[in-house]
Formats: structure tokens, C-alpha cells, sequence
């Protein structure tokens, strides 16, 4: 089975909006990809009037339980280089999601 770790959040101010996307592009996605059980990151951000928190699907292999929890690990033992722009009111989500299908124009 194929999954995925989705994580929601949100920069900590409306202003601090480029340095959150440049911390996370360039800071956090490649600390979290080089940790066991994560193979890339895709980050999405929302294009519409109505706003949302950024998204980022990062890709995992073997056990999605053991990749999440070495998240949390390295956190706690502050090998993640965090930025005050990113907001913890509310805490970012990570929910670890199970692909079921997949579709695409070229394989009808």
C-alpha cells in the first residue's frame, strides 16, 4: 500500500506569509524528507479567495506509523529547525492517509 503523511498549517500572521512558504520549502520539507520513512513532499497552497491552510502531502515508504513517529521524535529532540512563522493556534494536523485509487486520463 501506498501513503502518504497530509499535514495542515497555517503561517503564524497573514504578513509573515513569504518567510512561512520560504521556511517550509527550503528548511523544513528537506529536514522532514532526509528522516527514515519519507520519500518526497508535495506542498499546495490555497489559490482561491477563501484561503485554507497550506498542505503538504509527504510521501512515505514502509511503515506510516514508524515514519510519523520519527517526525515527532526528531522534534522533540530539536533536529527540526522550527520558525516562529508558522502558527501553532491551530497546531498543524497530520493525518496519515492510505491511497485506494489512483486515476489518471491515460489509464482509462
Amino acid at each position: 500500500m501506498k501513503h502518504y503523511l497530509l499535514v495542515e498549517s497555517y503561517p503564524s500572521h497573514p504578513e509573515r506569509l513569504e518567510e512561512f512558504n520560504k521556511w517550509y520549502d527550503e528548511v523544513h520539507i528537506p529536514e522532514v524528507v532526509a528522516l527514515d520513512g519519507f520519500v518526497g513532499a508535495t506542498r499546495l497552497s490555497p489559490a482561491d479567495a477563501d484561503g485554507g491552510p497550506s498542505v503538504t502531502l509527504y510521501e512515505l515508504e514502509g511503515d506510516p506509523l514508524v515514519a510519523k513517529a520519527n517526525v515527532h521524535a526528531a522534534a522533540a529532540a530539536k533536529q527540526l529547525n522550527m520558525s516562529d512563522s508558522l502558527s501553532y493556534g491551530p497546531i498543524p494536523k497530520m493525518r496519515i492517509m492510505e491511497v485506494k485509487s489512483e486515476y489518471s486520463k491515460s489509464s482509462r
